[in-house]
């Protein structure tokens, strides 16, 4: 038995109440409390550790994350700059120590944050013609590639738009480089990617960076090679992260054929709920949206599922035991989302079939009669924080006065929404101290949050921490086995220098853990406790 004392535990998102020492035998909390009482059963066998007043947490959950993806934009070149020059000397740089007709990957470029805009992208061709270029966007709705990746792909100015995708065209009507949402796949299969021990090793490196963190648990959204890797992981013994796995639309039947539900699966990884797109992002403006964008009284983004293909998918989902995850950005396609989800609500009560716990993923601008139709049809939110951060200039630009209802955390728990938050990693940095302050403050990483983004929406530290910890094990059924420090409960804890509370929201974004455990095994430590 292992019992730590002299700590200030917070079992959940509830602070008032700290207990001072916690035991617990193999990987499971036996007790927790004073340091008197949970001393007392100690036995020569014991071993005791003196925290020296350290903050202890649950180990946090993020929501919505990519682990394939998060794990291979590790390896690519960060083109994630406030200049396109900047991203040029990079790509540039790692071309020089590329061997000729090589693929060079990137991720993170934002054309809003550039002074051009979409003017420079003719400076990729530059970087090299010897060397097939492509490079995700930082909301991985679009691609930017260059003349060579163009010619490998095949793609002329007499390819045509797939659906719902759109090929960037210069004025004479030839590529120019840029893709947009479904047209990103015309890439896709001649682009190298890591299969097999390759990525199960780079999901076992993924993981120690989580736990630097102290994210202890996640929900994915990557495909079924994914799932496979992790797997494989799990055989290996060396799955140490706990993972809620979503499967794509495209694999919703052969999940249906072979009979796997919502929540099958192991301590470790289990079936989450099947992933639905029902439009695009707000960078690349492929967000459907109710009426047109202030840039562009043409635009309304894209619809890529109407009601009727979400009930559809739904009814074929529920009745065979599959939750649904659905992203949906714009006010329009949330109420798209939210209709179906009205329609599946009611399928389930006529067929007496469970509520499952359906959810929204993003739920990133709402219209305001929609603000209470997630609570009432039990809608999880799953929302991002930290995605407010660098979008809240944009938003205003490009949706106007429609932004007071964007992101809007205050309004959906007035309303009794469930929220639960993620970082939707590697579109954003998957610290979740950063959209813990995100949360808090509606602001960017600014010392003297100088400007508070609609600060109406802005929630207590008590929500945030439930939505990364309490929530998601409640909508991933784990709650009764992580999600607070409690008896009973895997000993899934974070370690940190000083209590969340006691600092200033500025230093919040600053924290960091200096261990976290799993199961009752220190995964990670940054020093000797």
């Amino acid at each position: 038995m292992l019992i730590l004392q002299n700590a200030r535990i917070i079992g959940s998102e509830n602070h008032s109440g700290m207990s001072e020492a916690l035991a617990f035998r193999g990987g499971i909390i036996v007790a927790i409390g004073s340091n008197a009482d949970v001393l007392s059963l100690a036995d020569r066998n014991s071993e005791i550790l003196d925290m020296h007043g350290k903050t202890i947490l649950p180990g946090l959950t993020d929501s919505h994350i990519h682990l394939q993806h998060l794990g291979r934009s590790l390896t690519m070149v960060d083109c994630e700059t406030d200049h396109i020059e900047d991203c040029y000397d990079r790509l540039k740089d790692r071309a020089n120590t590329t061997a000729a007709g090589e693929w060079i990957l990137g991720h993170g470029w934002n054309q809003n944050q550039w002074a051009g805009g979409f003017n420079d992208i003719g400076l990729l061709h530059q970087v090299s013609d010897e060397h097939p270029i492509y490079i995700t966007a930082k909301s991985l709705h679009a691609a930017w590639v260059n003349k060579r990746a163009l010619a490998i792909a095949g793609i002329t100015r007499d390819t045509t738009d797939p659906q719902d995708g759109i090929i960037g065209r210069n004025g004479e009507g030839n590529p120019n480089g840029l893709l947009f949402e479904n047209a990103m796949g015309l890439m896709h299969e001649f682009i190298p990617v890591h299969t097999g021990q390759t990525l199960v090793d780079n999901l076992h490196a993924t993981q120690k960076e989580l736990w630097k963190v102290g994210i202890t648990s996640v929900h994915d959204f990557d495909g079924a090679e994914c799932f496979t890797a992790l797997q494989q992981l799990e055989d290996q013994n060396k799955l140490q992260l706990r993972i809620l796995k979503s499967l794509p639309l495209q694999n919703l039947e052969a999940a249906v054929q072979t009979g796997l539900r919502t929540g099958f699966g192991s301590d470790f990884l289990r079936i989450g709920s099947v992933k639905l797109f029902a439009d695009g992002a707000l960078g690349p403006q492929t967000a459907a949206m109710l009426e047109s964008y202030e840039t562009n009284r043409d635009n309304t983004g894209i619809l890529m599922l109407s009601r009727e293909e979400i009930i559809h998918y739904g009814k074929l989902a529920t009745q065979n035991g599959l939750s649904l995850a659905i992203h949906a950005i714009g006010d329009k396609a949330n109420r798209e989302v939210i209709d179906a989800y009205a329609e599946i609500r009611q399928f389930e009560r006529d067929h007496h079939l469970p509520g499952l716990h359906h959810r929204i993923e993003h739920v990133q601008v709402l219209a305001e009669k929609d603000l209470n139709r997630l609570a009432e049809n039990n809608i999880i939110a799953s929302m991002q924080p930290i995605h407010l951060v660098s979008d809240m200039d944009t938003a205003d630009r490009l949706w106007g006065k429609r932004s007071r209802y964007a992101y809007a955390f205050k309004s959906l728990l007035q309303n009794g929404t469930r929220l639960i938050f993620g970082s939707d990693s590697p579109v954003e940095s998957f610290n979740p101290f950063f959209g813990m302050y995100a949360a808090l403050t509606r602001s960017k990483f600014d010392p003297n949050l100088s400007r508070s983004w609609y600060p109406e929406e802005k929630i207590s530290l008590e929500n945030i921490l439930a939505a990364y910890t309490m929530n998601p094990a409640i909508i991933s059924g784990w709650d009764d086995k992580i999600g607070s420090i409690s008896t009973g409960k895997f000993a899934d804890l974070i370690v940190l220098p000083t209590n969340p509370f006691e600092i200033t929201p500025y230093e919040l974004k600053d924290l960091l853990p200096i261990a976290t455990m799993v199961a009752g095994q220190w995964v990670w430590k940054q020093d000797e406790l």
